[in-house]
């Protein structure tokens, strides 16, 4: 059947190129009439092309359908199959051996990496050890007075002596800056440690889980003395631009004065938890210690801390203690008193007021304080907490029983029509104590008589004495 196949194309193929051939000679013979005739053949000659056109189709068709039934014949060989998949075969192994080496060679390479991560491992542990034994105690102390360059510094030593010395490599570079604490190789004064600042560690801010959680709803009555401190704390720290439209600096410092239980210290939780500043709580006796210049340092240190959490309150309560007013010192104990309150003066007579830094003291002494503590300029404002009258009595006790169980027959306006001298934390105890002797006889109701015992109970024990002393 190929072979009938392959006949019948040659002779279509040599049919086609005879009657090709004999086109030709007629056009040519034609051609060369009409130039003997001198007549335009622009016509026959495009015909002329054509006919070339048409000698090669039935050539490359023929060429073509032979092709063809060459592949037809070597893919219907079954030899010619055998071959190619041997040859396919070949190839595919050849490829497989390629990829089984190539793998081998991976397994080299991660072997020889692991042995070099395992043996810089060790290196590094060995360099952490050598860097630990370098740090080790004892150092000798020293401050940064600056770099060099990335390996090298310039330090000075604690009988002032600069040196140029090593600057260990492991050691933050952002944390080197002037006069910063560091620690100096004891041979060869090299820089190999950089010490914590010199802030008291007791020294710390009240973080804000630690913020009291009261109101200025929870302090009972003091509406003036709420304005006063909200006008001299809150509002520089949270609308600062309203005191540079009027041309004004807002105060520096306030004092919190009157008798014990007035509601003072209640004031500033009810300050620290409303505004988002750090809040500072110091007591004036942790400023005296027991070795000379602790006390002034300690000063120093809140007020660094202060200004480096800025905008920040600072309250020292009972700040009486380190505050009296100065005379002739005989021992160094009140020597050291008055070097606390001349670095207290310092401070804040000194910080600048772009810093943010409140200053709020309690006492109930204040006319025991000095008066250089008190002059306009460190204490600006002085908000003075009386005893209650009673329209303030009357706001104290709602306060502090909104959340008692009371039985109707309980008349609190008796209580507050009484001329006794009640200070708020005084009102709180009666109300205490009359919860506690409900509990005492297991009722689940606070009747008159419990107000009444307690009352009396805490009349007892304040007594008007107490009182004449802080008239």
């Amino acid at each position: 059947m190929n072979t009938h196949k392959k006949v019948g194309t040659r002779s279509f193929q040599l049919v086609s190129m005879t009657t090709i051939l004999l086109l030709h000679l007629f056009f040519v013979s034609l051609f060369v009439f009409l130039q003997v005739r001198n007549i335009r053949f622009s016509f026959f000659f495009s015909y002329f092309y054509l006919s070339l056109v048409l000698f090669f189709i039935p050539y490359f068709m023929s060429t073509a359908v032979s092709r063809e039934s060459k592949a037809h014949v070597k893919k219907s060989d079954p030899k010619a199959k055998t071959e190619e998949s041997a040859a396919v075969s070949k190839s595919l192994y050849e490829e497989h051996e390629q990829l089984l080496r190539q793998l081998e060679l991976l397994n080299l390479k991660t072997m020889i990496v692991k042995t070099d991560l395992h043996q810089l491992m060790i290196q590094e542990h060995s360099a952490k050890e050598e860097v630990k034994r370098i740090q080790a105690v004892p150092l000798v102390l020293g401050n940064f007075v600056e770099a060099v360059d990335s390996a090298r510094c310039i330090v000075s030593g604690t009988s002032g002596t600069h040196y140029f010395v090593k600057l260990l490599s492991t050691l933050n570079r952002e944390m080197l800056k002037p006069n910063t604490s560091v620690g100096l190789h004891k041979g060869s004064n090299a820089c190999v440690k950089i010490l914590p600042s010199e802030t008291d560690a007791t020294v710390s801010l009240v973080s804000s889980e630690d913020k009291p959680s009261v109101n200025y709803s929870d302090v009972g009555g003091l509406d003036m003395q709420k304005q006063e401190i909200r006008e001299a704390v809150e509002l520089p720290l949270t609308h600062s631009y309203l005191y540079q439209q009027i041309g004004i600096d807002p105060p520096r410092g306030v004092l919190l004065y009157g008798p014990p239980g007035t509601g003072k210290t209640m004031l500033v939780k009810a300050v620290a938890s409303q505004t988002k500043a750090s809040f500072i709580r110091v007591v004036g006796s942790e400023f005296v210690h027991k070795y000379l210049g602790e006390g002034p340092r300690k000063v120093r240190d809140v007020f660094r801390l202060a200004k480096e959490n800025a905008p920040s309150i600072i309250f020292i309560d009972e700040v009486d203690s380190i505050a009296t007013k100065r005379f002739d010192a005989q021992t160094g104990a009140d020597r050291e008193v008055q070097r606390v309150l001349v670095e207290l003066l310092t401070q804040m007579d000194g910080f600048d007021q772009t810093t943010n830094v409140k200053v709020i003291m309690a006492t109930n002494r204040w006319d025991t304080l000095d008066p250089a503590l008190l002059r306009p300029g460190r204490l600006d404002r002085k908000i003075e907490f009386p005893y209650p009258d009673r329209r303030q009595k009357r706001l104290v006790f709602q306060v502090c029983s909104s959340k008692m169980n009371l039985s109707p027959e309980v008349d609190l306006e008796d209580y507050i029509t009484r001329p006794d001298k009640l200070s708020g934390a005084d009102i709180q105890a009666v109300c205490q104590e009359a919860g506690m002797l409900a509990v005492r006889k297991n009722r689940y109701v606070i009747i008159p008589r419990d107000f009444e015992k307690a009352y009396r109970t805490v009349i007892k024990k304040t007594g008007e004495e107490n009182y004449e002393f802080y008239k």
